[in-house]
């Protein structure tokens, strides 16, 4: 996205703050107005989490992806897509060490999220195999593996709607919440006193400055990367990873903040599926053949170390009562520890 390389270094920092800001903002009001959303429509927190948040937070991947890959910066987009999802899995574990009181995978009361872990893993397989193989052209430079990913992701909503009405599985150790100020944080949002259409109007805004904010975010990142001379596929998976997946970050924390942790949870699981829905659309976007034919060795391990923090939290998840360090469950610690270890081990790749 070459439209920024000439302008200096500093503005484009303040450009990067500035459109940060916004994004953070705008992240956590949505993350409120969606919890508002659940309790008015009578909607679970991870259904909306999955769907409401997740599509909102993933616009400005969706914007940038696209436009990368019309413009044939494959490392560039797949660095993204992948080390976004490593990235954005992450998040989680920030949340679970700076707002949750108790290991955050230790929440949920339905092993709905247990579910989505596991066929991210599949998928992520699915998608490291096809790109070791490379794609089979099925004509106009469109590769069958991204077709077959993106369609998965309708299928996996669906498995997952039907098992969530059908779980009969439930929890018999939860956390307690033991204090009024912990009680509050749950059952306020701010935004009662709003109507139903104030409160759509208001979520479609935040999300659209989202949007808007988060394009400003990935054209300043790729300037900056530019003009420092870093290679493009690193610059996917770190600098322009973690500037399209501020919006995660800030609804993540806020619903934490507010008690949501299964609408955090689905928010950044449901961001990594739609990521993945992404490759279909970059493909027919890209023309000069199948787009996962085009995967580096750096974009690769970012996608073995996205199984590996996915399969963590699933591990989490199961187990439930996750072993604490310094206040934040132990399978946090380990995806900080993966997240860190996959940016050392990718720079010198560059």
């Amino acid at each position: 996205m070459p439209i920024f390389h000439d302008q200096p270094v500093a503005l484009m920092a303040a450009v990067f703050a500035a459109s940060a800001a916004m994004v953070w903002i705008a992240g956590t009001r949505l993350a409120l107005l969606g919890d508002e959303i659940a309790e008015r429509f009578q909607l679970t927190r991870a259904f909306v989490g999955l769907i409401f948040l997740a599509t909102a937070t993933e616009l400005p991947e969706i914007v940038t992806s696209l436009t990368a890959a019309h413009l044939g910066n494959t490392s560039l987009v797949l660095g993204n897509m992948f080390g976004g999802i490593t990235m954005q899995t992450a998040i989680l574990a920030v949340a679970d060490v700076l707002v949750v009181k108790y290991a955050l995978t230790s929440w949920p009361r339905k092993s709905t999220h247990a579910l989505l872990a596991v066929m991210l893993m599949v998928l992520l397989s699915l998608l490291l195999a096809v790109s070791l193989l490379r794609d089979l052209s099925i004509g106009f430079n469109i590769g069958l593996g991204a077709l077959l990913v993106s369609l998965a992701y309708p299928v996996t909503i669906a498995l997952l709607r039907a098992f969530d009405e059908k779980d009969s599985w439930a929890p018999v150790d939860l956390p307690e919440i033991d204090t009024p100020e912990t009680a509050k944080k749950f059952s306020s949002n701010g935004f009662e006193e709003l109507s139903a259409r104030a409160l759509l109007t208001q979520a479609v805004i935040s999300s659209l400055v989202i949007l808007l904010a988060g394009i400003a975010l990935a054209l300043s990142a790729d300037s900056i990367a530019e003009n420092t001379h870093l290679g493009s596929s690193f610059v996917g998976i770190t600098l322009l990873a973690a500037a399209t997946s501020m919006p995660e970050l800030s609804t993540t924390i806020a619903a934490a903040r507010i008690g949501a942790y299964t609408m955090a949870i689905s928010n950044i699981m449901g961001s990594n599926l739609i990521m993945l829905a992404l490759i279909f659309p970059a493909d027919i976007a890209y023309r000069s053949g199948p787009i996962l034919s085009e995967v580096g060795p750096g974009a690769q391990f970012s996608l073995v170390v996205g199984i590996l923090v996915t399969g963590i939290y699933a591990a989490g998840l199961l187990m439930r009562r996750t072993p604490r360090l310094f206040n934040a469950g132990l399978d946090s610690w380990l995806v900080i520890f993966a997240y860190v270890t996959m940016l050392i081990v990718l720079y010198p790749m560059q």
